[in-house]
């Protein structure tokens, strides 16, 4: 046998080697994203179609660790009972390698023990409670499971209201007299004493400040309250509460107080025309608009509604930059163990579509310049929205009611 035929032999065998080595690669199990998601509100579908979008876009560049990435959803509603079982149907069923949702607090934190006993590994990205990743340092051991990346606790949404009330409203505006409403909830809660309490502190008089049910449907004796306190503004917390009820019965009745804050069904972004134009001159917090808040925001807002046919809200970006997050920790620590993606999710410092991901000791998001900033959006004449504080990423001029010109 020549050296040419031994050569040839060599490399069919080496071939063959390497082929089988690749087919048996491409027939690794995928890594699985559980998506807990209440599908039912814009908020819920923007977390499974934001996750989707990031496994699509991941899978085209090769998967992670040589791995596709497969998504299983299951949808957690806003009952904490069916939040449970969701959960447990992605991990127990589903056999999910992490959990990547959450959209109401009062769910989350019913799923929590669930998912720390299964030690699975949850990015929430949408829940706001503080007291979701409160016991991660208190009990590591128990809690490091779980982390937010995804949205900003009430206490950071708290600050970046005192911001708006004292760096824009009071300061640029002349305001000083506000109420502040909010819906009974668990994360309300948590943030309505300490907004009022500190914005007090500023200067600021605070007339009024009152809780109403989330089911409410005439906001007509409120709106008289704070009609009749001398309020110059209304500061709004709510998330399950309606927002077009309160927008419509607010513009019928042409009330003589502007209003904005935290509202979140009216990041919606068929809001303005759901309620016929009548949220006109309403601030609302936001995370993501069409803006350069980063290298990353404007490619995935316009792939977002490239494909899915609308704008995507705080949730949709979220989700997509949770996806990214893991992946990249996965790849970093070089494996699916959960105790080392856990330690690189820890380090983890990437950009994300709403600024830059870092996080604190008890996993949770930073916020601040230059990581993840509040952004109070307002909604103009034909449904346009203009970023108005803060004042370095504003694109627009702040506009009162229509009446009040």
């Amino acid at each position: 046998m020549n050296h040419r035929t031994r050569f040839g032999q060599w490399a069919l065998l080496a071939g063959l080697l390497l082929g089988g080595g690749l087919v048996q690669a491409q027939g690794q199990p995928p890594i699985k994203i559980g998506v807990n998601a209440a599908i039912q509100v814009q908020a819920g579908r923007d977390i499974r179609d934001g996750a989707q979008l990031a496994v699509d876009e991941i899978n085209a560049k090769g998967g992670v660790l040589g791995r596709q990435l497969a998504m299983v959803v299951a949808d957690e509603t806003e009952d904490p009972e069916k939040g449970i079982s969701a959960i447990k149907k992605l991990i127990a069923d589903d056999k999910a390698d992490v959990l990547i949702g959450g959209y109401t607090s009062g769910v989350t934190l019913a799923q929590l023990p669930h998912i720390t006993r299964a030690k699975t590994l949850s990015i929430v990205v949408g829940a706001a409670s503080p007291a979701i990743t409160a016991k991660v340092k208190q009990d590591y051991e128990t809690n490091k499971y779980i982390f937010r990346t995804g949205v900003l606790n009430s206490l950071h949404l708290a600050n970046g209201v005192l911001g708006y009330m004292t760096g824009f409203l009071h300061d640029e505006l002349g305001m000083n007299k506000f109420a502040i409403v909010g819906e009974s909830a668990k994360w309300v809660q948590d943030l309505l004493p300490f907004l009022k309490k500190n914005a007090e502190a500023k200067g600021l008089e605070i007339v009024l400040a009152e809780t109403f049910d989330t089911g409410t449907t005439n906001f007509s004796p409120l709106l008289s309250k704070v009609k009749n306190s001398g309020a110059q503004y209304m500061i709004v917390i709510l998330s399950h509460a309606s927002s077009d009820i309160l927008a419509k019965q607010w513009y019928d009745a042409r009330v003589p107080v502007p209003y904005g804050g935290i509202d979140v069904k009216s990041q919606d972004t068929d809001f303005f025309e759901r309620v016929g134009g009548k949220s006109i001159s309403e601030v609302a917090f936001n995370f993501i608009v069409r803006a350069p808040l980063s290298e990353r925001t404007l490619p995935f807002f316009d792939a977002f509604e490239q494909r899915y046919k609308r704008e995507p809200v705080y949730t949709g970006s979220g989700a997509y930059d949770a996806v990214h997050a893991y992946a990249d920790a996965v790849t970093r620590a070089g494996s699916l163990d959960t105790d080392a993606v856990i330690k690189a999710l820890e380090k983890i410092d990437m950009p994300a579509t709403t600024g830059r991901i870092q996080l604190d000791d008890n996993h949770d998001l930073k916020g601040g310049e230059g990581l993840v900033n509040l952004l109070f959006v307002q909604w103009q004449e034909g449904g346009k929205r203009v970023i108005v504080w803060p004042k370095s990423a504003r694109t627009g001029t702040y506009i009162n009611p229509p009446w009040m010109q």
